[in-house]
C-alpha cells in the first residue's frame, strides 16, 4: 500500500480535520443545578441492601448446636435420610 494514496483518502473523509465544538448557552434559571430522584422501588432496594449488609455471615443460632453435636460425637446422619435428600436434589437426572 502506498502511504501517498492513504493520505488522499484521509484528505477525502476528513479524518485529520479538527472539529471545533461550543458551548451551549445557559437559558434556564436552574442551569447551574443537578437534581435526581429515587423510585420507590430503588429505595426499597436499597433498604434490601442494607440489611443483607448488616445480617450475619454465619447464623450461630444454627451452626453452634451442630459444632457442639459433632465435637461431642453425638451427631448422626441417617444413611437413608442422606441419600433420600441426594435423590430430591438430583430429581430426574438419574
Amino acid at each position: 500500500m502506498r502511504v501517498d494514496a492513504l493520505t488522499q483518502i484521509q484528505q477525502a473523509y476528513g479524518v485529520n480535520k479538527v472539529k471545533k465544538t461550543t458551548r451551549p448557552q445557559n437559558t434556564s434559571a436552574t442551569a447551574g443545578s443537578d437534581s435526581f430522584k429515587i423510585s420507590a422501588f430503588g429505595k426499597e432496594l436499597q433498604m434490601a441492601k442494607q440489611a443483607v449488609g448488616e445480617a450475619p455471615d454465619i447464623r450461630k443460632e444454627v451452626t453452634e448446636p451442630l459444632k457442639a453435636a459433632i465435637k461431642n460425637g453425638t451427631y448422626n446422619v441417617s444413611s437413608e435420610a442422606f441419600a433420600d435428600k441426594l435423590l430430591e436434589k438430583l430429581g430426574g437426572a438419574i
